[in-house]
């Protein structure tokens, strides 16, 4: 029996639609829920990412403090295929580039820092050297 594992994590954001928006333009995701309070986004029909209204409390209650900093100690993550085109479309956006284009000397892959616009930190990085291709 293989035990799989596969990441949902979530974003509490102030803009669903904006944020979801901004997130399938700058990775090329697909919005497979949609709406105000909640979205998925997904890829080729794989989860990626949920967004959550910051406001909405549904059945669970609160799901950020106002009293922390948004995304403290977490990063985003994404690894994508097209890390140039990824590039032209994070500059495009606008959004805060906090590390610009460089190489990761122990990845031995190119990143790029930015924050989204909640101000979560976000890296894209090109594809690893280490995955099987």
């Amino acid at each position: 029996m293989t035990n799989a594992v596969w990441p949902q994590w979530m974003l509490v954001v102030q803009d669903v639609e904006a944020t979801s928006a901004f997130y399938q333009t700058v990775f090329g995701l697909e919005s497979s829920h949609g709406g105000a309070e909640y979205d998925q986004l997904t890829h080729n029909g794989e989860l990626v990412m949920q967004l959550h209204d910051h406001d909405t409390q549904d059945h669970h209650g609160p799901l950020r403090s106002d009293d922390a900093p948004v995304g403290n100690g977490v990063i985003v993550w994404f690894e994508v295929a097209d890390f140039e085109g990824t590039v032209e479309r994070i500059r495009a956006s606008g959004v805060e580039i906090v590390e610009d284009v460089h190489e990761n000397p122990n990845a031995k892959h190119l990143e790029i820092w930015f924050r989204d616009l909640d101000g979560y930190l976000v890296v894209a990085s090109g594809p690893s050297p280490y995955r099987p291709r």
